[in-house]
């Protein structure tokens, strides 16, 4: 890499990490309506951070929380890359387990702690900086650069879509880039090459129209917590396998290879159950535990209520109970398909003398890109470069990020997941933080790849 950006990313370090230090300290809560003027200062922030550098900059308003957009266009016949993140954050509850204000941010044992520090203000900000380095030096990019930064990440991109739609043309590009995803682990940095998709829905089972006394009315009706457990129960063979007809026909099954790979990963299996606090792991039948968080299917109930939940007994056959489920989908998997299918089969398993509602939430398709995808390629020598490291790991995430696939929906182009931060990092918890060290290692990898990519072009 040219290196003017190099020594310029040293020179400037402290201030970098000043700048963050202002934009985490408003408090974009997108979640909370009092925050709205919050959300448009901290579109305000992102803007000038690119109208200071040229960039053709603007605030698109949207029926919610501003998105904003900005290009740099002047590098013809080089590739172009967009880069995708978020400025609002998850709300900072509960504000007294915060070691120091969340949005006052702090500089403790290495680490800059703050609500947003690692998701998304912190990685997104190292794809700004890393402009500026070629720009203040050099006085131009490698590549053509776009940026969509949206204010609605956390409450589940409303108006994203509709802003892609209507400027699909506008945000032609070779590939995205998105930075909210997380290492290997430390100094184990990582390329995250699939993700898992969703679907998520809600089932009632309802008897009487009241609950009843049990003494009174039980034995003579059904019993719609009893029902529930039992539709619960049906979800899941001795074997850990999903038992709704049809769940694995689509399945993309693991090649040799990426099984070889997660085996090499050095998975401590002890650390991970002495950090979940359980004594035995459990999952699918003939698989490992990476696999199984990573690349196959799971159904999952998050939540169940039914009856008296209060202190000491409370004698009733409840009127109502409700359960909530989601299942994990892998790439190929249809979640309208798979929808329609678990409707179908735990109907088919409610008794009839109870009443059966199914409420369809949402759902995205899993994501797999090309594991020997030149773009990967450039990505894994940029962040070998800026860690100092001889290998990148290549992993799945069990987790859906569903504006990848949109990505690939609207604008047709595939996403680099890069991420610089940690798993342990309290993302929607208390004291979240993010490495300083990682914070510069970001930066110099995303002005690396800037030059990567354009020398793949030619």
């Amino acid at each position: 890499m040219n290196e003017s950006v190099v020594q310029y990313l040293d020179e400037h370090a402290d201030r970098f990490v000043e700048e963050l230090k202002e934009f985490l300290r408003i408090p974009t809560v997108s979640a909370d309506p009092a925050c709205k003027p919050h959300l448009q200062r901290g579109a305000e922030f992102v803007y000038r951070q690119f109208a200071n550098l040229g960039f053709h900059a603007e605030i698109v308003p949207t029926a919610g929380h501003p998105i904003v957009y900005a290009e740099w266009l002047k590098a013809p016949g080089a590739p172009t890359v967009m880069v995708y993140g978020h400025y609002d954050v998850q709300p900072a509850d509960p504000l007294d387990l915060w070691t120091t204000p969340p949005f006052e941010p702090t500089l403790r044992d290495g680490c800059l702690y703050a609500r947003g520090a690692t998701d998304d203000k912190g990685q997104v900000f190292t794809h700004i900086k890393s402009a500026e380095a070629w720009l203040r030096t050099v006085g131009s990019l490698p590549v053509n650069l776009k940026y969509v930064i949206e204010g609605e990440e956390e409450v589940g991109s409303r108006n994203l879509e509709d802003f892609l739609d209507a400027r699909k043309d506008l945000l032609r590009c070779d590939v995205a880039v998105v930075s909210d995803t997380s290492q290997y682990g430390p100094n184990q940095p990582a390329i995250t090459y699939g993700l898992r998709g969703i679907l998520a829905v809600e089932v009632t089972l309802t008897g009487p129209k009241k609950d009843l006394h049990s003494g009174v009315f039980g034995g003579a009706v059904a019993n719609p917590a009893s029902g529930i457990a039992r539709l619960i129960a049906s979800l899941h063979d001795d074997q850990g396998r999903v038992r709704i007809p049809g769940f694995y026909d689509d399945v993309t099954p693991l090649t040799e290879l990426e099984r070889s790979q997660f085996r090499d990963m050095g998975f401590d299996e002890a650390a991970f159950k002495a950090e979940l606090g359980v004594s035995e792991l459990f999952g699918e039948a003939g698989y490992s535990t990476l696999e199984r968080r990573w690349a196959r299917p799971t159904c999952e109930v998050n939540g169940l209520v039914s009856g008296y939940t209060g202190v000491g007994p409370k004698t009733i056959v409840p009127s109502k109970a409700t359960v909530k489920i989601t299942c994990r989908l892998v790439p190929n998997q249809d979640p309208q398909k798979l929808t329609q299918a678990l409707h179908d089969y735990l109907k088919s398993q409610c008794p009839p003398s109870l009443t059966f509602e199914f409420t369809n939430y949402h759902g995205c398709p899993g994501f797999v890109l090309d594991p020997n995808s030149p773009y990967i390629e450039a990505a894994s020598e940029a962040i070998r470069d800026a860690w100092g490291v001889d290998r990148v790991r290549l992993i799945r995430e069990g987790g859906s990020i569903p504006v990848v696939q949109t990505f690939k929906e609207v604008l047709g182009v595939d996403t680099l997941l890069l991420g610089w931060g940690q798993n342990t990092d309290n993302l929607h918890s208390p004291n979240e933080h993010f490495s300083v060290a990682d914070f510069h290692r970001g930066i110099s990898a995303s002005a690396r790849l800037w030059q990567k990519l354009a020398d793949l072009k030619r």
